[in-house]
């Protein structure tokens, strides 16, 4: 079952390019029924997942994507489709913003699997580093919203490669500045 949970997952991460091409060579239907399954395989995919949070996010963000697959073939309309991307940040947003409020914040959680006696500076770098991640997503689903009303290539464009790689040149940021602030203090 692992293997498929990480077949869905990469396959998810094609989503952009699986709708753009799969509408042009499969059309609504091949493309709702093959994006429900693999929303339902996410689904499935996340309980097994540690961290209850990110349960959570395979849980709704799976949901989510089954009904607007399932809007698109009722309505036979490509738009439901494109707003997957957003309705992932808004989800992404909640939860690491509701973690905020918890003992421990999203990237505490993460940074604990590795280093589970993580010093009090840590904990106050890893809470402003959620906070840098819920200003990401705001702006990325943003921009996302926008692109669904703009032609098909700018929104596949835009969430099959733009969005990624800000993600990367976040994560990559992210751990530059994690390095100067370790050697700094060592």
């Amino acid at each position: 079952m692992r293997w498929l949970t990480v077949l869905s997952a990469i396959a998810l991460l094609a989503y952009p390019l699986a709708v753009y091409y799969g509408l042009h060579f499969g059309g609504i239907t091949t493309v709702a029924g093959v994006l429900a399954v693999l929303f339902l395989v996410r689904m499935v995919g996340g309980k097994q997942v540690p961290i209850k949070e990110l349960k959570y996010i395979a849980m709704t963000s799976g949901g989510a994507g089954i009904i607007l697959a399932g809007l698109g073939w009722l309505f036979r309309s490509e738009g439901w489709f494109t707003f997957y991307p957003v309705i992932v940040n808004v989800v992404m947003f909640t939860v690491f913003f509701w973690t905020l409020f918890q003992p421990q914040s999203m990237i505490e959680r993460f940074a604990r699997l590795q280093e589970p006696e993580l010093p009090p500076s840590g904990v106050a770098y890893t809470r402003t580093v959620t906070k840098v991640w819920c200003v990401f997503f705001v702006i990325n689903g943003s921009i996302s919203l926008s692109t669904c009303f703009l032609e098909m290539k700018v929104w596949m464009l835009y969430n099959g490669f733009v969005s990624y790689l800000l993600i990367g040149t976040l994560f990559v940021t992210e751990w530059l500045v994690r390095q100067w602030i370790k050697r700094k203090e060592a």
